[in-house]
C-alpha cells in the first residue's frame, strides 16, 4: 500500500500498511535515523516528532493517523527556536550519551514556540514525557531557559 506523507516540507511516498508506526516508516523505509527508538510504548520520548507542530510519539502513531499532516523530524527542525536551542544545548553541554537528545530538542522546540519565556514548572511539564538515562535534566532546563532568552528572528 502506498501513502504520501509530508515530511520536513517534502512529499514522500511510502509503501506501508496503515497500522505501521510512523517511527518504523521514518527509520526503516526512509532511513531517517535521527528519530530514535527507545521503549516502543511512548514512555521515553526518544521518538518525538512534530505532527502539525505538536510533539507526538512516533512509536505509537500509526501511519493512518498522520494523514495529510506535516511531519517534522529532528532532521527538519528549523526556525529561531530550534537555532537558539541548538546553541544553548552546546553552550550548556547538555548531551552526555546523546541518545535522547533528538526527542528532547523536539519537545523543547514545541514548548518555546508556544511559550516564549517558560517557567521551571512549564518546562518540567513540557519535558516530562522525555526520559534521560544520564540524568541531564538540570542542564536541559538551563538550556531551555538560555534559549528562551536568546534573541529570535525569523
Amino acid at each position: 500500500m502506498s501513502t504520501t506523507l509530508r515530511i520536513n516540507g517534502k512529499a514522500v511516498s511510502v509503501a506501508a500498511e496503515p497500522d505501521t508506526p510512523l517511527l518504523w516508516v521514518l527509520r526503516g523505509e526512509l532511513h531517517m535515523n535521527g528519530t530514535k527508538f527507545g521503549c516502543g510504548m511512548a514512555l521515553c520520548g526518544a521518538c518525538t516528532v512534530h505532527l502539525n507542530g505538536e510533539p507526538v510519539r512516533a512509536c505509537i502513531t500509526p501511519l493512518s493517523a498522520v494523514g495529510d499532516a506535516d511531519v517534522t523530524t529532528i532532521e527538519g527542525l528549523q526556525g529561531p527556536e530550534a537555532t537558539a536551542l541548538r546553541a544553548a544545548w552546546t553552550a550548556v553541554d547538555v548531551a552526555q550519551c546523546g541518545y535522547c537528545q533528538s526527542g528532547q530538542l523536539m519537545s523543547a522546540c514545541a514548548l518555546l514556540k508556544k511559550t516564549a519565556r517558560p517557567s521551571d514548572a512549564e518546562i518540567d511539564a513540557a519535558m516530562s514525557g522525555n526520559a534521560c538515562r544520564c540524568g541531564t535534566y538540570p542542564r536541559i532546563r538551563a538550556a531551555i531557559h538560555q534559549a528562551a532568552q536568546a534573541p529570535r528572528q525569523g
